[in-house]
């Protein structure tokens, strides 16, 4: 199963020109400091195992170093593949640029910040390797701040309620995948955020797999505005005909609300002679108001996509690959 590898004055050759076993795909942005240590890692982490891989680093657009760093790998060790972006345009369509290249049986997805752990690569592979279809990372001990991992509660209870997948960590981008269960849903990753839940979707079977997580250096690019812009995305893509749901529940909540006020304002009236109505008139229109902002919030998604869609704009533009 395993490829030969020879070393010769520094550098890393391979005459197996087969396929690899395993491809690991690195999605990277302003990551020049952690390229080579991430590197090291993971041949430590393979080297010595029975598979053959290869390592595809993705880079969105960085603007320091990250993709010179790259160039040096690729220059050592022909296990390195790397593509560059001629923009930034987010992790989900790097991931599918790892993706669509990767030809390994067995594909490997982390991000290049060092919060994934090059050392649990073997146990997530040796769970796809058992049967399943998807080995997805739950991190373990999670070092992420209350303001960051709270909203991903919640969106992970949504996902978990709109794909009908009962694990604990959608967010989790350090996962193992048979290459059957990519392959069809590629149309999808990239277009779709959460790479794993449109794969699960397509009813790939899972394992959950614990892995370690580091804290992250420097602040989290997941602002609170990302963030309800990322759960409008989940409602979106994820949730079918939410505007339907949305609307019956404004209904009935605005009809009973219209009720309570009505019933109440008559008591009011006839025990104080004086009925308030501009104050609760004034709450009433307030509340349908702010939902009716977040169903146009969720309407403007749908028609985001589906501009994206009759324009056919590609999802990313390649600058450079190696």
């Amino acid at each position: 199963m395993a490829g030969t590898h020879a070393v010769e004055a520094g550098l890393v050759t391979d005459p197996d020109l087969r396929a690899p076993d395993l491809s690991i795909v690195v999605t990277v942005f302003n990551e020049a400091a952690s390229i080579d240590e991430l590197h090291r890692r993971v041949v430590a982490a393979l080297d010595s195992g029975p598979r053959t891989f290869e390592l595809i680093f993705v880079d969105d657009g960085s603007t320091d170093g990250t993709f010179a760093a790259l160039e040096r790998l690729h220059a050592t060790d022909v296990r390195v593949r790397a593509v560059r972006f001629k923009r930034n345009f987010g992790q989900h369509p790097a991931m599918h640029a790892g993706l669509s290249r990767a030809r390994g049986d067995v594909v490997v997805t982390m991000d290049g910040d060092l919060q994934n752990q090059p050392e649990d690569i073997p146990r997530l592979v040796e769970a796809v390797e058992a049967g399943n279809d998807v080995a997805s990372g739950r991190r373990r001990g999670r070092k992420d701040p209350v303001g960051r991992s709270l909203p991903s509660r919640v969106i992970n209870g949504m996902l978990r309620r709109f794909t009908g997948v009962s694990i604990s960590d959608f967010g989790c981008a350090f996962n193992a995948y048979r290459r059957e269960a990519i392959e069809p849903m590629l149309g999808s990753i990239g277009k779709q955020k959460f790479t794993k839940a449109v794969i699960l979707s397509g009813g790939a079977s899972v394992i959950e797999v614990d892995v370690a997580h580091a804290p992250r250096h420097g602040q989290s690019r997941y602002s609170p505005l990302r963030l309800t812009r990322l759960a409008l995305h989940v409602l979106a893509g994820f949730w079918p005909q939410p505007i339907q749901w949305i609307g019956v529940l404004l209904g009935t909540v605005s009809s009973l609300l219209a009720l309570a006020l009505g019933i109440y304002g008559v008591i009011f009236w006839i025990g104080h002679s004086n009925f308030p109505g501009p104050l609760f008139g004034g709450v009433a229109v307030l509340f349908v108001l702010g939902i009716q902002g977040f169903i146009l919030a969720l309407v403007g998604e749908y028609l985001g996509r589906i501009q994206r869609d009759v324009e056919g704009r590609p999802i990313y533009t390649i600058d450079r690959e190696l």
